[in-house]
């Protein structure tokens, strides 16, 4: 037993907060390295109709404050929320509001799906994108705004415009959403919404489409994982591909 090799039982820990109708945890468990644990908790429950008023109130700092302190017990050394549509509704104040009111809730080292994308597309050097979403226009048309006001060109943007069951999309219905997103002028594609599955279609529809495909629970774990000194495991993923690991969200404070 004395010569026995053990591994490290060492785990650095993130908090993510998701929405009460997310079901796709393990997903963001496939971007997580092996020394990294994830401490899921879920927002309050709110209505599961993906509205512009229900992923608004997503956004309510009493709610968000309210999954901080759920976190606290374990002390985890960043904090993701990771809400696209909750985080982007209320324009790019908004979201650097809702980031202020996690940390003062306590929150490590916050960070929110919305900002992570912004940092993504510095980090890709993308200055012009497509938007992909599951969402209803009005919802589509705000992420829209919220890159625009960030300072990137648009090229297009296309939308299933669902309202429930968005964790049920199939692959073939995603990748066929994300082609008919593309435009020759974008030289990113945006995913929106954590609780559309995209691991799987990252690498082979970059290898189609000649440019980097950047899905909001990609976006949320490689920033997350940045700010703990660690790289997120997607092989193939061009986002993935860069070499920096340390302070990703320092791109969007340029």
């Amino acid at each position: 037993m004395t010569n026995m090799r053990l591994p490290s039982i060492e785990q650095t820990g993130i908090g993510v907060i998701v929405p009460c109708d997310m079901v796709l945890d393990r997903e963001l468990w496939r971007w997580t390295p092996a020394d990294v644990s994830l401490h899921v908790t879920r927002l309050p429950p709110t209505p599961t109709t993906v509205t512009v008023e229900t992923v608004t109130l997503m956004g309510d700092h009493d709610l968000v404050a309210a999954s901080v302190a759920q976190l606290a017990a374990v002390s985890p050394a960043a904090t993701l929320y990771a809400c696209t549509s909750g985080s982007f509704m209320r324009g790019l104040h908004g979201e650097r509001a809702l980031v202020a009111a996690m940390q003062a809730a306590g929150a490590a080292a916050p960070v929110t799906t919305s900002g992570a994308l912004l940092a993504a597309l510095g980090q890709v050097g993308a200055q012009t994108v497509s938007i992909a979403t599951p969402y209803d226009e009005a919802i589509s048309l705000r992420l829209r705004e919220f890159l625009e006001e960030a300072g990137a060109g648009v090229a297009g943007t296309h939308w299933l415009g669902l309202q429930s069951n968005i964790g049920t999309v199939p692959y073939d219905v995603t990748a066929d959403l994300i082609r008919k997103a593309d435009h020759p002028d974008a030289e990113a594609i945006i995913v929106s919404c954590t609780n559309l599955a995209t691991y799987d279609l990252i690498e082979p529809l970059e290898a189609e489409l000649g440019k980097p495909v950047i899905s909001a629970n990609q976006g949320s774990m490689w920033a997350a994982l940045g700010l703990v000194g660690r790289a997120a495991a997607g092989p193939g993923q061009r986002l993935l591909d860069h070499d920096r690991v340390a302070s990703p969200l320092e791109s969007r404070r340029r």
